[in-house]
């Protein structure tokens, strides 16, 4: 079982959230918060596998929440899922600076949102995710890009192609078709290239190659 915590200040969504999400069958609510605080408490005490996070709550915001549960991370803690009815304003740009995994709208179709949790529960990212790939695109037209860091010189030419190439939103199958080699390799060459940039998932990956100018949205 997936083992889920619901971050909304609205009871009632929480409880729809609830409802839809264990009739899926392999998915389990194990916590509820109303604010981000609430939140921290939460998931440290219940150790989930991924936390649906809205960004707008009066109690406390999910932007500090996320912020405080990634940087808390110490071993196999949560992902972080913003479900939420704002997919292009400021508070989910903050998000991914602190570093949510990936985006659904409250609106969504319930199976997408439970294969959002299950994508995020087996570590596979949301980069072909409509929402997320728009939200990472909108992000860096208005972010300025810095210049890449020192550790973008410790990238092979070949984990440099494959991060280029995972900045599109391509799979790792599609990744190795373009380059003929193996989906093992590309999986190879790409966690490397994680460990060597410090970004723990694809999705901070790919804000990393936006941020630095590796990678450029496509308009």
């Amino acid at each position: 079982m997936i083992r889920v915590v619901l971050v909304d200040d609205q009871a009632v969504v929480r409880a729809g959230f609830r409802v839809l999400l264990e009739d899926a069958g392999d998915i389990e609510v194990v916590g509820q918060a109303a604010s981000g605080p609430e939140a921290v408490d939460v998931v440290a005490r219940t150790r989930p596998d991924v936390v649906c996070m809205d960004v707008r709550m009066p109690g406390g915001d999910g932007l500090t929440a996320t912020r405080r549960i990634v940087a808390d991370r110490t071993g196999d803690l949560p992902a972080v899922l913003v479900v939420t009815t704002f997919d292009l304003d400021e508070y989910v740009f903050g998000a991914l600076e602190a570093g949510a995994d990936g985006f659904v709208l409250k609106d969504a179709d319930p199976a997408d949102l439970a294969d959002a949790i299950r994508r995020l529960a087996r570590g596979d990212g949301m980069l072909d995710q409509t929402v997320t790939r728009r939200v990472i695109a909108e992000f860096a037209r208005r972010r300025p890009a810095p210049p890449p860091g020192a550790e973008a010189d410790l990238l092979t030419p070949r984990e440099t192609d494959i991060v280029r190439l995972l900045a599109q939103g391509m799979s790792n199958a599609e990744i190795a078709d373009a380059l003929f080699v193996e989906q093992s390799t590309v999986k190879s060459h790409l966690g490397r290239a994680m460990t060597k940039l410090g970004t723990r998932d694809r999705l901070q990956t790919v804000v990393w190659a936006y941020r630095t100018g590796l990678a450029a949205p496509t308009r």
